[in-house]
C-alpha cells in the first residue's frame, strides 16, 4: 500500500515488526493501546514524538493486514 508511507519494516529493528517512521513504536503497540480503550489524543500525550497521522496509518495498516489473504499453492 503506497499511502502507508509512515510504516517501516526493517529486519534489524524490533524483530522486523512494522514500526512507525523507523522509531521503536510498533503498529501492534498502537493498535493494542487503542483496543484497550486509549484514545488517539491520549496516545499523542503519552508518546509526544508520535503524530496523529502515525496513529491513523497504524490503524489502516492493521486493517489492511487483517483483510489480506494468503493463498497456499500446492507443491
Amino acid at each position: 500500500m503506497d499511502q502507508l508511507d509512515r510504516i517501516t519494516m526493517r529486519p534489524d529493528q524490533m524483530g522486523g515488526r512494522p514500526c512507525i517512521r523507523d522509531i521503536r513504536v510498533t503498529v501492534g503497540m498502537i493498535v493494542g493501546q487503542i483496543g484497550a480503550g486509549q484514545s488517539v489524543e491520549e496516545l499523542l500525550i503519552d508518546y509526544p514524538y508520535l503524530e496523529r497521522d502515525d496513529v491513523l496509518q497504524a490503524l489502516r495498516y492493521a486493517a489492511w493486514r487483517v483483510e489480506e489473504r494468503e493463498i497456499k499453492l500446492a507443491s
